[in-house]
Formats: structure tokens, C-alpha cells, sequence
């Protein structure tokens, strides 16, 4: 019988092997800037060495412009929650259809806008019209209320749709970190603009990599398409890339159907109760999160589901990022919704903006991956986002999964795992 010392001796250094070979994947995983931890910034309570100020910003504090716009057919109520640096100097205002409001943050700012609709305020602002508000409980909003008050100083009741910003996020503090965030549920289409830098590195940055925009209201979601030149600053050199399957009568349905606000009870009014198949739910449609519905760790991503490896996407975030593939659909969507780009430049944040929910992130990863380093080669930049034929490609694979490229160098691996094994075994 043939000794068994050279088996066991050629089973270690398999294992030696695709030790070696695990550890190499983890260490490539740690160096590649594409699949490093976001910023994080809805977990993220503030900088404990940028303390939130009220603002507005001085002009040693680095003013950067943001800009609030209201393309809703009804006068929205934006507001303005500060998590850490110096912020506008208010909490939140009214806004009437088709107007803006400038503002200036610090570039040290660190928070979140969001929209607050049907809102009615006593004369002084610090409180409802009248003693019980819309709720009973002096809810002066119908969504995204703060306490009752017109300029907030706590974070919006949910559901509210989020553009979250991080303008001193990185390496340095030199990188802004940003989103479109569904976490806390959905109640208006957003969307976030880039306003250009004049630094010469940042001022020829295309605009359809940074403009993301989540547009999951039926009546304000204009055809399907691939890409195109509706909204956001895209232009006919620089399509955006659109989701591109989603219909006006898909998307009035996408919110399950428990995590409503306010679910038809009873036929009327061409309104019909679940489980009914003619189903019509109202054209507002505020829905909640999973986790603002149950506050359940499963749902949250808190205690022992605290971790991307536990925490897996439910039936809300599933949908949310069929509807709106730039946006975050639970707490550990990091890698599909953030958005990365050197400091420098300004912000606008459009309610119900023109057109569709863009598709960026997925399309132009390696790109993006590029520009959130630092200084990337603009030339080439320029050249991939003119590339209709890459945008178009994007659109029509499956908006779940990794990404070709991820998908290559996991075959690659696993293919050296075998080439090794058999060199080893041999």
C-alpha cells in the first residue's frame, strides 16, 4: 500500500493554496475603490471633529451653493437636517411650484434634504394651524413633518424621500460623498445636480455621471427609454442613462401594498381594496420602508442582522431598486447608490424632476470609480459618456447583479483556484 504522507503533504499546500488565494481576494477587495465601504452617511450621526452648526456658513468656513428647486405641480415645504459641519442657517421653508432657493452650506457639511408636503403652519411657524395638526398629534405636514415646526431642527417623520450629502467625506476630507436614499420609504421624486467647480480639474466633469434622480410617481414619469436628454443638466452629448422597463402603471403599484400610508379601505371613487385585482391606489402615494413600517432588526439592519453578510434586501427594497436603481434601498446598499466625486462645486436638489430614474452607477461604474479617486484622465471621462452604445448596453441588462466586470474577475479566481489545485494534486 503507497504511503499516505505525499497525499497528506499535497492536501496542505492545497490548502496553503487557496489560503493564499482567499487572502489575495480579500486584500484586492480591500485596495479596490469600488468596493470599499461607503461613507455611510445614513448610519452616520455626525463628525466628532466637525461639530453641526446652524449656520449659515462665514466666509472662512468655505461656502459651497446649494440650490433647492420645486418642479411639483403643489408648493412643497423642503427642509434641511444637519448632522455635522456648518448648514444653511435654516431648518426648512415653503416653496411654490416652479421657484428655487439658494443657499450656501459649509464645505465641512454633513446632512440630508428632504421634502415635506401638505403642510399647514400657525402664523409664528412653531406649529401646526391647529392644536391636533393632520395626525391628531400636531403634525403640521402630511409627510415629512419635524415636530410640527416650519424650520426643522430633528430629522423628518418617515416616509420621506432623502438627498443625503457628505462634502468632507475621504481620504483627507477631500472627497463628497452623496446619495438618493429610500431607507426611510418614499413620498417625492427627487433628484441631485452637480454645479460645476470653476477648478480646471472638476469643471469638465460630465454631468450624466453625477445627476441620479429617483422618479417613482406614476403620474410624473414620463415614457421608457434608454437614455436621453430629460432633466438633470443632461445635454445630446451627454445622455443620461434612464431605467429603462418601468411604466406608469408599474410604477403606481411598485409600493407593497401594506407599507401604503393610506390604503383604500373601501370601493369608491374608482378605488378598490385589496386583494381586488382592479386595484387603483391614489396618485400620492407615500410609502413606507420595511424597516420605518416595523423598526424590526431584520428589517434595519440593527443588532444581530448589523452586518451586509446578515442583512438581506426585502420585498420594499427589492422593489424601490426596480423603480429607482441609483437610489438606497435598505441600509447595506452601498455599493449600488453611492456616489463619489472629488470636493469642490455645489448642489441642487429638484422635487419631481423632468423625466425618468437614472441608471448611472451600474453604466459608468469604472468611470466612476475613476472620478471618486481624485483627478481622473477627462479626456477618456468625456469619451465613455458620450458612448450611446454603452449606455444603451447598460439599460438592457438586469438591473440586479454585479456587474460584468465583477462577475470576470470572480470567474478568474475561481478558475486560478483550479489551476492551482491541479498543478498541487498533480
Amino acid at each position: 500500500m503507497a504511503s499516505s504522507k505525499p497525499r497528506n503533504a499535497r492536501r496542505r499546500k492545497l490548502a496553503a493554496a487557496i489560503f493564499f488565494l482567499a487572502l489575495i481576494s480579500s486584500v484586492s477587495a480591500r485596495l479596490n475603490p469600488s468596493e470599499l465601504p461607503a461613507a455611510d452617511i445614513r448610519r452616520r450621526s455626525g463628525s466628532p471633529d466637525r461639530p453641526a452648526r446652524w449656520g449659515p456658513p462665514r466666509k472662512r468656513d468655505g461656502g459651497v451653493p446649494l440650490v433647492i428647486s420645486n418642479q411639483c405641480p403643489d408648493p412643497i415645504w423642503p427642509a434641511i437636517g444637519t448632522q455635522a459641519g456648518t448648514g444653511a442657517g435654516t431648518g426648512g421653508f415653503l416653496l411654490s411650484p416652479g421657484t428655487s432657493r439658494s443657499l450656501t452650506v459649509g464645505s465641512d457639511w454633513q446632512g440630508r434634504v428632504w421634502g415635506r408636503t401638505n403642510c399647514s403652519f400657525n402664523v409664528a411657524g412653531n406649529g401646526a394651524s391647529n392644536l391636533n395638526g393632520h395626525n391628531g398629534a400636531g403634525a403640521a405636514c402630511v409627510t415629512g413633518d419635524c415636530n410640527g415646526v416650519l424650520s426643522c431642527v430633528v430629522t423628518g417623520d418617515t416616509p420621506v424621500t432623502l438627498a443625503e450629502f457628505d462634502l468632507a467625506g475621504g481620504v483627507g476630507n477631500k472627497q463628497t460623498f452623496y446619495d438618493i436614499s429610500l431607507v426611510d420609504g418614499y413620498n417625492l421624486p427627487l433628484g441631485i445636480t452637480y454645479i460645476p467647480s470653476q477648478a480646471a480639474d472638476l469643471v469638465d466633469i460630465p454631468p450624466n455621471l453625477t445627476n441620479p434622480a429617483c422618479i417613482a410617481t406614476a403620474g410624473l414619469l414620463l415614457q421608457p427609454a434608454m437614455s436621453g436628454t430629460l432633466g438633470n443638466s443632461s445635454n445630446s452629448s451627454y445622455p443620461i442613462p434612464y431605467e429603462s422597463t418601468q411604466t406608469s402603471a408599474k410604477v403606481a403599484s411598485w409600493c407593497p401594498w401594506d407599507l401604503q400610508v393610506k390604503r383604500p379601505t373601501k370601493p369608491g371613487d374608482g378605488v378598490y381594496p385589496y386583494p381586488n385585482d382592479n386595484i387603483q391606489r391614489p396618485i400620492f402615494d407615500p410609502c413606507f420602508s420595511a424597516c420605518a413600517k416595523t423598526n424590526s432588526p431584520s428589517d434595519c439592519c440593527t443588532g444581530t442582522y448589523n452586518t451586509p453578510q446578515v442583512c438581506k434586501p426585502t420585498l420594499y427594497s427589492t422593489a424601490a431598486k426596480l423603480v429607482c436603481p441609483d437610489a438606497y434601498s435598505y441600509a447595506y446598499d452601498d455599493q449600488t447608490s453611492t456616489f463619489i466625486v472629488p470636493s469642490g462645486g455645489g448642489w441642487q436638489i429638484t422635487f419631481c424632476p423632468l423625466g425618468r430614474s437614472t441608471n448611472i452607477l451600474k453604466t459608468f461604474k469604472k468611470q466612476l470609480d475613476a472620478l471618486s479617486q481624485g483627478v481622473p484622465d477627462l479626456r477618456a471621462l468625456q469619451q465613455a459618456a458620450r458612448n450611446l452604445t454603452l449606455i444603451d448596453e447598460a439599460g438592457t441588462e438586469n438591473h440586479g447583479g454585479r456587474s460584468r466586470g465583477e462577475r470576470l474577475r470572480g470567474a478568474s479566481l475561481c478558475a486560478l483556484v483550479v489551476v492551482l489545485a491541479w498543478a498541487v494534486l498533480w
